[in-house]
């Protein structure tokens, strides 16, 4: 950990500001909080309209076929078949005065009837997110570290010694207790708080960091972390992934019967909940796995029931037909559920969701800079993660809660490397001339680098290149030794290919071609994952709007001039105006589409009711 400050600032002309406290930005992003978690209330409320329109009449059906099955046994008394018929034709009712607008309804009958209909799904849903948030209560965190493969800080390394140190001191500060610092091994460079509350929290830091960042740098990063976790930020994101994993057991209960893999979840919840492991590990890591399987169930498509029915109808087998037709009504209430959900997450509850865990990220930037009063820390690590590598392996659900975006920031990518990038391009290339083994990578080396050498080494290295095409061994050599230490440098070894081999696939070689092909596909593709795979708006607010938050607390960070003309602004005025009406009858119509599911799913669990009943009522009396 260097002490290098930032040169940028220095050099930066003097303007007159009236920067934004740090107390006033926190303020406001508390009020933001609020405003988005009401809009996070209301979508739950819309989302589950629908999805109790579809729960309710499964778990009437439900408790209909048990009764005819324990009616055929032992028959129950007249009051009971009364009572059913009763509550039918309150439902009827209401049905006929909402959809055909017949009849008429005092307000003690429509509430009685609304609560009919509704109150058995709100109470199914609520008892398994209650079920959920026990359950991975109880886990902690030792799962998620698990699969981030987090070890603890070396004794024998000081830079991870005074990491702890650092991190002490911060939560002095913030008035928490020290959290645990656990070391990530991985080439990205990223660092999160996980836990579910300040009491289990623990600041997951990738190794890298400690290189790449100077001491003002990390602690802005830490301070943001512990400042998150002062903010209650942890219980945040605990809540809201317990939404997401509840939807993901709601497709799993209804999958269950058609298929062993929706079985054996619940088989592995079950004994997770009322089994006792061997040790705390073992048990953190089965909650993990689970967690991660209920996540796979919200794949549109991709269930029990859909392979159960796409199954029957390639095979011969009559029982298998004979199945597929007797619960072929199942079939919608699954579709319903499943297309209710993928709407709902990912046009209105996750977005929501995502503008939440936004205002929470500002509000842990506004108490960094409380915690260190250096708004240039948090700004300028920020900016040299934008053009690192910030993906971790195995972070999946957790990835929401990472500093940086695993998957890179999109608002700060650029065709050509970042400043911090062409620097180590430099030490790199001046290490392969000298047949030094050691490329640079801290702070202070970043530093002896200028305007002048970045320029003279990209032409240097464009001539090299052209002799390495005519067939100069030494230059070609050169080139090999450049992308190794560029490989180290990045701690990616994939990130640069053999300029050998792009050389030879250039001029036709097929076995470089192939060697290249085998490369890109073994090149680890950083997709959307956890959370964000819920929702159409990343939990990562924008990096320039972060920055430009940070710029009115004081830091000092070149945010660039917008490059968009008055021409391109009007052409994308246009395309907002038609895409927006568009987007708009998109939404209405798959509204419709659900409408109509949750109506098809009515009328064929009454006609599989019917059916029933009928068999049944024969059975009896012949």
């Amino acid at each position: 950990m260097g002490t290098t400050s930032n040169a940028a600032g220095a050099t930066r002309p003097f303007v007159l500001r009236d920067p934004e406290t740090f107390y006033a930005a926190q303020k406001r992003n508390r009020r933001a909080t609020w405003r988005m978690s009401f809009l996070c209330l209301v979508a739950a409320l819309l989302m589950g309209i629908p999805l109790t329109l579809v729960l309710s009449p499964l778990f009437y059906a439900g408790t209909m076929v048990v009764a005819e099955i324990i009616n055929y046994f032992s028959p129950l008394p007249p009051e009971f078949w009364q009572n059913v018929s009763a509550l039918g034709q309150l439902a009827m009712k209401i049905g006929d005065y909402f959809i055909n607008h017949k009849g008429d309804l005092d307000p003690q009958t429509l509430a009685l009837g609304l609560a009919v209909v509704l109150l058995p799904g709100i109470l199914i849903a609520f008892f398994l997110w209650i079920g959920v948030l026990a359950l991975f209560r109880r886990a902690g965190v030792g799962g998620t570290l698990l699969s981030l493969n987090a070890r603890e800080p070396s004794k024998n390394d000081l830079k991870e010694l005074q990491l702890a140190d650092v991190v002490e001191e911060m939560a002095i500060a913030a008035g928490l207790p020290s959290p645990k610092v656990m070391l990530l091994d991985s080439p990205g460079a990223n660092a999160a708080a996980i836990g579910t509350s300040p009491a289990d929290a623990r600041l997951v830091v990738s190794r890298r960091l400690l290189d790449d960042l100077n001491r003002d740098q990390l602690e802005g990063l830490l301070g943001q972390l512990i400042g998150s976790i002062g903010n209650g930020d942890l219980r945040v994101a605990f809540m809201v992934t317990s939404v997401f994993e509840t939807c993901g057991l709601l497709v799993t209960l209804i999958n269950s019967p058609f298929g062993r893999e929706s079985r054996g979840i619940l088989w592995r919840i079950l004994r997770y909940s009322f089994g006792r492991s061997s040790s705390q590990a073992g048990q953190a890591a089965e909650a993990d796995a689970v967690a991660s399987l209920l996540s796979r169930s919200l794949e549109m498509g991709k269930g029990d029931i859909d392979r159960f029915f796409d199954s029957a109808d390639q095979t011969r087998s009559s029982w298998r037909k004979f199945l597929s037709f007797v619960f072929f009504p199942i079939l919608f209430t699954n579709m319903a559920v499943e297309l209710t959900l993928w709407f709902f997450l990912n046009i209105l509850l996750g977005p929501c969701m995502a503008l939440v865990w936004r205002t929470r990220r500002y509000l842990a930037d506004a108490s960094a800079v409380q915690l260190t009063r250096n708004p240039d820390g948090l700004a300028t690590a920020l900016q040299q993660l934008s053009q690192d590598n910030t993906a971790i392996p195995g972070s999946v659900w957790a990835s929401h809660l990472f500093a940086m975006n695993p998957k890179g920031d999109s608002s700060m990518r650029a065709s050509q490397p970042g400043p911090a990038q062409m620097q180590r391009l430099v030490l790199a290339w001046e290490a392969s001339k000298a047949g030094n083994p050691l490329a640079a990578t801290g702070p202070a080396a970043v530093a002896q680098v200028s305007a002048a050498d970045i320029a003279r080494v990209q032409g240097e290295i464009r001539e090299l290149q052209r002799a390495a095409m005519h067939g100069d061994g030494a230059a070609l050599t050169r080139l090999m030794s450049f992308g190794a230490m560029v490989a180290r440098a990045s701690g990616n070894a994939m990130e640069m290919p053999n300029p050998a081999d792009i050389i030879a696939a250039q001029r036709g070689d097929p076995a470089a071609i192939a060697r290249l092909r085998a490369r890109h596909e073994q090149k680890p593709q950083f997709q959307t994952t956890g959370l964000q795979t819920q929702s159409m708006v990343s939990f990562h607010p924008p990096l320039k709007r972060r920055l430009k938050r940070l710029d009115r607390m004081g830091a000092h960070v070149e945010l660039g001039a917008r490059k968009w003309g008055l021409g391109t602004s009007a052409v994308m005025l246009v395309l907002w105006l038609i895409i927006g009406p568009l987007l708009l009858v998109a939404g209405a119509a798959m509204l419709v589409a659900i409408a109509m599911m949750i109506m098809l799913n009515l009328v064929f669990l009454m006609l599989w009711l019917m059916v029933i009943h009928g068999i049944f009522f024969w059975l009896a009396h012949r």
